[in-house]
């Protein structure tokens, strides 16, 4: 039978017919999968070196293979790269690209490897890349979270719990909760790093090679500690993809909590805040309207990301090894989630670092009286009353202001002994907004001298670890 062109020319000599047009749209992943060209183009120069130095090719097409594979990336670069989708991946974009640049020379840059180990180092690459990207971001965050909370170490407001006003804390405190909160997810980032540092590069389609590749070579110069143990485990796992994109998921919802918060706090009702006119957006039917949308995107997105994280596991749970087509379904909510947390991050650390803080309104909600209800029951506790009991004291007391409307501040020591003996003074004596804040000294508390502590560490965290991660990224560059 004569035998016609081949779309695919990597793949092609088994074939006897072109893969239905349909099918190749369907299987092409050309236009998600770009994302990894800088990395597939520096994992084949480092194989092409290998291939010569164990005589494998010769200096001179490996030099033609360096040559054609420094090219490609100017033209990637520069936007002149002629994506084609009918080559299905970058992979074979970039051969068939090659191919045209330097002649048969390119058909030797194979040697020994296959896509599926291929595109398993690309996305080991990437992710680290990309948790370092996220890592930082959420640092940023911190760092513009820690600014604000020196501005407002003194700024009162009540803490909630149920939605429902519980008890006087700083601003500083509050907001020192959400540094304490995107510190472990960056930190979940940096130890996912920890574990991409075996190179899945010559474990081949899924057993290796009898080709006498140096795999300890391409591992270093990649930037791996070494080559991973196991080829099949190599090609045919994903879980650094899903760990990434746990983490991600985690940090969009706990940056979707402090988005919530900033919608919560610019509405009338609350009046905590006013978000700038930069992240904040009108109506196109009421004039008066101004709308807290970017927190509001930020929010609703935590939905699509933790999507990305469902969809990965319930692609992966059913395969058995080593490589199946399914995997080519990861890249795509990697990518998606990497791009959303970077842009999350970066809108929100605007919107924090330029939001004015109505000081006078929150002061006024933390002064009601009720919110040191708690300091009234650990008076009487003081005077060796078990908790319990002053707890159930205290408790009619406060029924008694809510059915007669009175100040909990204007019952005298008369008043308050009505329903226990041991009160020691009046309301007015024993509750103060200024001294119930400062009373909580612990560890961990919202006490002047702890908040600022706390500040004082949290900068210093933030700065040893950009350090960090701006080292790192001069060692790669």
């Amino acid at each position: 039978m004569p035998q016609r062109p081949r779309t695919s020319p990597t793949w092609g000599g088994r074939f006897r017919e072109d893969i239905d047009p349909a099918a190749a749209r369907f299987s092409s992943s050309i236009e998600f999968d770009r994302a990894l060209a800088a990395y597939d183009l520096r994992l084949s120069a480092a194989h092409a070196r290998m291939l010569q130095a164990q005589g494998l090719i010769s200096a001179t097409d490996a030099q033609a293979l360096l040559s054609g594979l420094e090219r490609i990336a100017e033209e990637i670069a520069s936007g002149d790269f002629p994506f084609d989708p009918a080559l299905e991946d970058i992979h074979m974009n970039v051969e068939s690209r090659l191919r045209t640049l330097v002649g048969a020379a390119a058909g030797r840059l194979h040697t020994g490897r296959s896509r599926n180990d291929q595109i398993a180092t690309d996305l080991l690459l990437y992710l680290r890349d990309a948790a370092r990207a996220a890592e930082r971001g959420l640092y940023e965050l911190c760092g513009v979270l820690v600014v604000r909370g020196r501005e407002h170490l003194e700024t009162l407001l009540p803490g909630y719990t149920h939605m429902q006003r519980a008890q006087p804390v700083r601003l500083a405190h509050h907001w020192l909760a959400f540094v304490a909160m995107f510190g472990r997810d960056a930190a979940r980032f940096r130890d996912l790093r920890k574990r991409l540092r075996a190179s899945p590069l010559g474990s081949g389609a899924l057993a290796g090679t009898t080709l006498p590749l140096d795999r300890e070579s391409t591992a270093r110069a990649l930037g791996f500690d070494a080559p991973s143990t196991n080829s099949m485990d190599a090609v045919g796992s994903r879980d650094a993809g899903l760990e990434f994109l746990a983490a991600c998921a985690i940090g969009q919802v706990q940056l979707s909590r402090l988005a919530e918060e900033l919608v919560l706090w610019s509405t009338a009702e609350y009046g905590f805040i006013e978000l700038a006119d930069a992240y904040s957006t009108g109506s196109s039917l009421m004039p008066q309207k101004k709308n807290p949308d970017i927190p509001e995107l930020v929010r609703g997105k935590a939905g699509r990301v933790i999507g990305n994280l469902v969809a990965l596991l319930t692609v992966v749970k059913g395969l058995p090894l080593t490589y199946n087509r399914d995997l080519q379904e990861d890249k795509e909510p990697i990518f998606d989630s990497a791009a959303t947390l970077r842009d999350s991050l970066e809108v929100m650390a605007g919107a924090v670092a330029t939001l004015r803080v109505r000081t006078a309104r929150m002061r006024e909600a933390a002064s009601d009286p009720m919110l040191l209800a708690t300091d009234l029951a650990e008076a009487l506790v003081r005077q060796d009353v078990p908790f319990r009991e002053a707890h159930e004291a205290v408790g009619r007391i406060v029924g008694h202001c809510v059915e007669k409307d009175l100040d909990l501040r204007g019952l005298s020591r008369e008043d308050l002994r009505a329903f226990h003996p041991a009160f020691p003074a009046g309301a007015s004596e024993l509750l103060d907004l200024e001294r119930a804040v400062e009373a909580r000294d612990l560890p961990g508390g919202t006490a002047r001298v702890r908040v600022a502590a706390a500040l004082e560490a949290a900068e210093a965290e933030v700065s040893v670890r950009l350090g960090e991660l701006d080292a790192e990224a001069a060692e790669d560059a």
